[in-house]
């Protein structure tokens, strides 16, 4: 699936990418509406539902990934809600492995999250993977998502790498878009970025389930 001899850079995403999604997934749909009912006293299904409505009003930009945003939006302290299902953060199968391998080949590997800085920060003190990194950069960085073509306008002045010799990894089709516009050539998805949940068929790119499919 991929000739390493053509790749120099290596792009990462974080969730459901490295890390597994479904800790972000069981704190927005089930550990926050949880919380939520709890602090304003409502029923469970009706805080799911307000703040599913909220959360999918801001899909795509960077307020939808932004901690402080939420905090201030549902006046709750996000950050420390997060502290409290710190147990789910867990590694991929096969990450470690990968990013040593790429290391040995000198890839340049460089970690490119939508994170917000505060919930970065909280994944690399429990996992640990950005030992195995060159850079690890948030959006939030340069004031702009994965989805706009600014990010990767930023991204490139701050790290600069060929397009044509880079491959980008993602789970999220609407982000690879955008990076194939900006002219990255090998980009990859995943096709179960939630360990707990069904596999997607992944049509628009080529996807793997795991990174031992395309170990160098």
């Amino acid at each position: 699936m991929i000739d390493w001899n053509e790749i120099d850079t290596v792009l990462l995403d974080m969730d459901g990418t490295l890390l597994d999604l479904h800790y972000d997934n069981y704190f927005w749909l089930t550990h926050l509406p949880k919380r939520y009912a709890e602090t304003y006293g409502v029923d469970e299904a009706a805080a799911t539902a307000k703040l599913q409505a909220h959360i999918k009003a801001h899909e795509g930009t960077l307020n939808w990934y932004c901690l402080e945003f939420w905090s201030d939006t549902l006046g709750m302290d996000i950050r420390a809600l997060k502290e409290e299902v710190k147990h789910k953060i867990a590694v991929r199968p096969f990450v470690v492995e990968f990013l040593q391998a790429l290391q040995a080949q000198d890839k340049r590997l460089v970690l490119i999250t939508n994170a917000h800085p505060q919930s970065l920060d909280l994944k690399m003190e429990i996992t640990e993977i950005d030992r195995w990194l060159h850079m690890v950069i948030s959006s939030h960085e340069f004031q702009q998502p994965k989805e706009a073509q600014i990010f990767w306008q930023e991204l490139h002045q701050k790290e600069p790498f060929d397009p044509q010799r880079t491959l980008f990894i993602d789970d999220t089709v609407r982000i690879l878009d955008s990076a194939k516009t900006f002219g990255i050539k090998h980009l990859l998805c995943l096709h179960q970025p939630d360990s707990q949940r069904e596999h997607r068929s992944i049509t628009e790119y080529p996807a793997i389930h795991h990174f031992d499919e395309i170990m160098p």
